[in-house]
């Protein structure tokens, strides 16, 4: 009896000691990913009034866990039955992502100053309505990068058994929620710890200064973020249509592979952003008449 106890905690032990080893493997595969679901995601969640932003940080972060909830037993359940249909998961995810990427050089380039002047006209309502629609995109950018991150995680265990896979993605699917958004909410609140810096050392010393210097710095952090942002979404969706799509993957090989990505994304990005764009005229002319 005794013996057959032992043996079942032996076992239980070398379960998690696989388990480690494997979600260890994991975390270093979606590093990458990581990286840019954190510049996405901080940079989407800055913009907003000061009292404001860890209730918007708040409702993506929960708004990431519904995702994952969502896309774990959809991914483990497609992985098993239909592997395949995984690939076209991705690619779909893809041009989102591109599309998402170019949407924002083609707002910078030719819409943002128009638009901030609107809103210096504009009724103080307005951001209410903005605040909304940007957890919105927060959250369904989430979930394509999600669903990137959890079948990277997934690939790295793939020749272990069901029950060391659902565990290891599923510890690699919160790290990656509370990691990612636990630095956005660092980042965001920069200005604010700098500030209380500034006041309990009464505005003197090098403590205040350090206080200061984070202060002024969150802007520049966050035009950096901006941009880092949407070169993460072109990359990644990049790096899904170079290895995923076959004719993309023998295509401009002489070229860098983050040169390619970049190229890949933009095309498609630009494609799907004139579809969407006829579709939306194509509706707004329909409802006119």
């Amino acid at each position: 009896m005794a013996s057959g106890f032992f043996a079942i905690l032996d076992d239980i032990a070398m379960l998690m000691d696989d388990v480690a080893l494997a979600s260890k493997v994991a975390t270093k595969k979606t590093a990458g990913i990581l990286g840019d679901d954190l510049a996405v995601n901080a940079e989407k969640a800055t913009g907003f009034a000061a009292s404001r932003e860890l209730p918007v940080l708040w409702a993506i972060t929960k708004g990431s866990f519904l995702n994952k909830l969502i896309i774990l037993p959809i991914i483990f359940l497609l992985n098993y039955y239909l592997p395949d249909l995984i690939k076209y998961v991705l690619i779909a995810g893809g041009v989102y992502l591109a599309y998402e990427g170019v949407e924002k050089i083609v707002w910078y380039l030719f819409h943002r100053k128009h638009e901030q002047k609107h809103k210096k006209e504009t009724h103080s309502s307005q951001p209410v309505i903005s605040e909304k629609e940007k957890i919105k995109s927060a959250i369904i950018t989430d979930f394509i990068l999600s669903v990137e991150i959890v079948i990277i995680a997934l690939s790295t265990v793939d020749g272990e058994s069901l029950s060391i896979q659902i565990v290891v993605v599923t510890i690699v699917a919160i790290i990656a929620t509370i990691g990612v958004y636990g630095l956005v909410a660092l980042i965001v609140r920069m200005d604010d710890f700098g500030q209380k810096l500034v006041e309990k050392s009464d505005n003197k010393g090098l403590i205040s200064k350090i206080g200061k210097v984070l202060i002024n710095l969150l802007p520049t952090v966050i035009k950096v973020l901006g941009v880092v942002g949407t070169i993460a979404l072109l990359l990644v969706s990049g790096e899904i249509f170079s290895h995923r799509v076959d004719y993309f993957h023998h295509l401009l090989t002489s070229l860098p592979a983050i040169a390619r990505q970049v190229i890949f994304a933009l095309v498609m990005g630009t494609i799907a952003f004139l579809v969407v764009t006829l579709i939306k005229k194509i509706a707004g002319l329909s409802t006119k008449k």
